[in-house]
């Protein structure tokens, strides 16, 4: 799981892995594909029509599917659940949120 954080100045990304001290091994092809470099233009990119979790400043949770997003991290959100406290508070048809409320989008596992 990527999860990119949003500040002023850039982003950082979480749990970026190095590439090592490796001697010239050959690594399985998926384990190539996850040690590619991505930017978070790329990572939201990919993410469209996916479930995610968007943590808010206030420490509140938004679950739904990402429907799109724009350059401002304002974030449009389908099948949405909010939680507070890790408890589910309410559920929503779609939700809109102000990019400059959001501290992380991150990917969840899909829904059954």
């Amino acid at each position: 799981m990527t999860t990119y954080f949003l500040r002023r100045g850039g982003t950082g990304r979480a749990g970026a892995r190095g590439r090592g001290a490796g001697g010239g091994e050959r690594l399985p092809e998926k384990i190539k594909m996850s040690l590619r470099k991505q930017t978070p233009s790329d990572f939201l990119k990919q993410i469209i029509g996916r479930p995610v979790v968007v943590k808010l400043n206030s420490g509140v949770d938004y679950r739904g599917v990402l429907a799109c997003l724009d350059g401002y991290m304002n974030i449009a959100l389908e099948q949405t659940e909010e939680y507070v406290n890790g408890q589910l508070k309410n559920k929503y048809g779609d939700a809109f949120i102000r990019g400059n409320n959001v501290l992380y989008i991150s990917t969840q596992k899909r829904r059954m």
